[in-house]
């Protein structure tokens, strides 16, 4: 069934390459080998809220929070297997947990997040909204949901923060957030809070084999930008619902197949048979945006 929740991600698919939001988010296939870039990053995510709610919720010192942090990345990496060549094994997602918090330690000012009334802390702080198009099977509501890393104190005002794991970094890793669309959704939902953000921190840590780095650059969404994502989102969903409804999703045959590695569906859109691929090669697995789970079919 067509999804009754949108998110950033979902938007992102179906823009890049219709059929691969049809695979993943409507027929919920998924490669039955996980992604090292999304579990690694997923576990240090899981890290950082660990260590960010110990410091600022349950008042441990620095150095207890970053050990508590530690403990959940290394639960949440489990017991994957990445790939030889890859630089993200356990030990370096260690290793890169401990220089972030070199570079960016825990304690009050900038960084800080920020008191919600009634919610505690702004860390990761999850929304969902009501949108005005419904859902084509229920006639329900569509919904939009994301979830910042945190909402923070920095330099003055309150910015959104969001924390990204890297292969590489440099002008072009910075440049690639400035019009970022789903930032500015995040910046819509917060007005839709009642929250005026005056930009977003982006933090990102590059992992290789033998050594860390990090950049931190700051973005900004100006009234105009956030109209503009609004009425342009609604369309897009209304040419997923009009794909949906046809069963028409077009290939988009060109760099999205290649883009961060290749597209995980690159050999199915390759064979006459795609079928047999993705009963061979994947398995039905529905991603949940809003608890962020995925649940075997």
């Amino acid at each position: 069934m067509f999804p009754a929740v949108i998110d950033s991600s979902m938007l992102h698919d179906f823009k890049q390459c219709p059929i691969k939001f049809a695979n993943t988010y409507v027929s919920h296939w998924k490669p039955k080998q996980p992604s090292v870039h999304l579990h690694a990053g997923a576990a240090f995510a899981r890290g950082l809220e660990v260590a960010r709610r110990a410091f600022y919720e349950l008042n441990h010192s620095a150095d207890d929070s970053v050990v508590a942090g530690l403990g959940a990345l290394i639960s949440a990496y489990g017991d994957f297997i990445p790939p030889v060549q890859s630089a993200k094994t356990l030990e370096r997602m260690c290793g890169a947990f401990e220089f972030y918090f070199a570079n960016y330690p825990l304690g009050p000012g900038d960084g800080s997040p920020i008191e919600v009334p009634a919610l505690g802390r702004a860390i990761e702080y999850n929304f969902v909204l009501p949108l005005p198009i419904n859902h084509p099977e229920t006639g329900e509501p569509l919904q939009f949901c994301g979830r910042w890393d945190g909402i923070i104190n920095f330099a003055g005002g309150v910015f959104g923060l969001d924390d990204k794991t890297a292969t590489q970094l440099g002008q072009s890793w910075g440049r690639q957030w400035i019009l970022r669309s789903q930032f500015t959704g995040y910046a819509w939902a917060a007005q839709q809070y009642g929250m005026r953000l005056d930009g977003f921190v982006i933090r990102g840590v590059s992992i290789l084999k033998t050594k860390y780095d990090t950049a931190q650059v700051l973005i900004y969404r100006p009234s105009w930008q956030i109209e503009r994502w609004y009425t342009e989102m609604l369309d897009w969903i209304a040419d997923m619902i009009k794909c949906y409804q046809t069963g028409s999703w077009r290939h988009n045959l060109d760099t999205a197949c290649s883009d961060y590695g290749g597209c995980g569906f690159l050999d199915v859109c390759d064979s006459p048979d795609p079928a047999s691929y993705l009963e061979r090669d994947y398995e039905r697995r529905v991603w949940d945006p809003l608890t962020r789970q995925e649940t075997k079919l």
